[in-house]
């Protein structure tokens, strides 16, 4: 027989909603223990044995189902789950039950002012592997900067810079295309593709003022082996169980720069 646990905690282990929100369900008379309506805070229930009912729906105790999904996070949008200002977030962007029943969280972060590629979960072990320091997960980048960067200029990036005390670790820096979703080549500035294995704050942005070229756009192509593909701004996907262990394959010893280079897992299936 299992531990009686407080409902708060036994709701919101299953990804439902946080205790907080459980609390004003048992307040407002949603929750039934074995039939009977739950308005006490401090009521503790047995998931082996309870038969817990949230608005008429039996809750089946167990694991929580873990989701990942992959988001092409628009402009403008926060990579938060609130915001004291009212501000859009990430999860403005998901339906029901991504939105609120499934607590998803972003794994890392992406400015406000960059777009692109941006995993959630409510798998906090796996939030936890994937932003883990000494887990290098290639990410891939396409940034406009002002000017055009000689090639010193650019080799330096890929050595790395020394940004407050730290050297950034070496990178893939090299010209490229403006993006095919409405970016244009522009004579007064560049579009490189940037390949980190690390992922420090703001760092794209901060070495590119350093070496003399500020970003003006920044767009997140792909986290691993993951790409966006045909997904358009604000639109996800629900990653498959071997795109997640393709994720998490360098933990496993498999070297993260070989993994993102291999062809085979560039091509998973976009959005319907």
């Amino acid at each position: 027989m299992a531990t009686p646990q407080r409902l708060q905690k036994l709701l919101a282990q299953q990804g439902l909603a946080s205790r907080r929100q459980v609390e004003t369900w048992i307040l407002a008379g949603r929750i039934r223990v074995n039939g009977k309506v739950v308005t006490e805070l401090g009521f503790k229930a047995d998931p082996e044995r309870d038969r817990v009912e949230v608005d008429g729906r039996v809750i089946p105790f167990g694991d929580p189902a873990r989701y990942v999904l992959l988001l092409h996070k628009p402009l403008g949008v926060l990579s938060t789950c609130k915001d004291p200002w009212g501000r859009k977030t990430v999860l403005d962007l998901l339906p029901p039950p991504w939105n609120r029943q499934i607590r998803l969280y972003p794994v890392g972060r992406l400015d406000a002012d960059s777009s692109g590629a941006l995993l959630l979960t409510n798998d906090g072990d796996l939030t936890l592997k994937l932003t883990h320091p000494r887990y290098h997960l290639p990410k891939i980048y396409r940034v406009q900067v002002q000017g055009r960067p000689s090639r010193a200029t650019l080799q330096q990036w890929r050595d790395g810079v020394n940004l407050e005390g730290y050297t950034t670790l070496p990178a893939e820096v090299e010209f490229c295309p403006a993006p095919n979703f409405g970016y244009r080549q522009d004579a007064n500035s560049s579009w490189l593709r940037v390949v980190l294995f690390e992922g420090r704050n703001r760092q794209i942005r901060r070495v590119a003022e350093q070496l003399g070229h500020p970003v003006l756009r920044l767009h997140r192509e792909a986290i691993g082996p993951l790409h966006l593909g045909n997904l358009k701004a604000g639109q996800f996907r629900l990653l498959e169980p071997q795109e997640v262990q393709a994720l998490l394959a360098p933990l496993a010893g498999t070297d993260s720069l070989a993994l993102f280079r291999s062809a085979s897992l560039h091509s998973f299936r976009p959005s319907s």
